[in-house]
């Protein structure tokens, strides 16, 4: 009796340490090791966008920019977000997730309506020219990217409040608008948060 106890204890306690050496151990050390490959280690950092040494963003995160005067709204916009207090509030970026609601809620369609006349206000331009992306939030409601029809439809607004040329802001969103997925995959799109850190860098002096 007691010397099956004492083999079995034995027992445990080996597997206990080879598990801990493995799982406590060894597993954690891999798992760090292949985030510090080429390509992976801005990823597995949370893809932290840095100026002069200092982590301003991440490129995964949108946060939409509450201008101090409405009237002369220097940036770009994400999409809506049901976690905002207001129709077009900024997001609360602690919390992520959709409105839970159908497509046929008269709620639903009502936000909608209404985001899409205050885009338009915003913006100068009829309703029934402002994209679809820009009045219905994403499923995180922290989705950083637009489609480039919602970023050109916001080139003139910003162009106009920064002084900058609109052509030079156009290159802008260019430059932060990423392909197809393998040239075939999705739909192109406008990272907001890196467009808002080049439009404020280009109005620098130098920039």
């Amino acid at each position: 009796m007691l010397s099956t106890l004492r083999r079995q204890t034995g027992t445990g306690l080996r597997l206990l340490i080879v598990l801990t050496v493995l799982c406590g151990i060894a597993y954690p050390l891999a798992v760090w090791g292949v985030s510090r490959l080429p390509g992976l280690s801005g990823h597995a950092e949370g893809s932290l966008i840095t100026q002069d040494g200092t982590a301003v963003g991440s490129s995964l995160i949108g946060v939409d920019p509450v201008p101090t005067d409405p009237a002369a709204d220097p940036y770009f916009h994400t999409r809506p977000s049901a976690s905002a207090e207001g129709v077009l509030g900024p997001a609360d970026t602690t919390t992520s997730g959709g409105s839970n609601k159908a497509g046929n809620s008269a709620e639903l369609l009502d936000t909608v309506s209404q985001r899409r006349a205050l885009i338009a206000q915003r913006e100068g331009v009829a309703p029934e020219a402002v994209p679809t992306d820009a009045v219905t939030a994403s499923g995180s409601g922290l989705d950083p990217d637009i489609s480039p029809a919602y970023a050109a439809l916001q080139v003139d607004r910003v162009a106009r409040v920064t002084g900058l040329p609109a052509d030079r802001v156009r290159d802008l969103v260019a430059r932060a608008t990423d392909g197809r997925i393998l040239g075939f995959l999705g739909e192109p799109t406008v990272n907001v948060t890196e467009l808002n850190l080049a439009v404020a860098a280009a109005q620098r002096p130098g920039g």
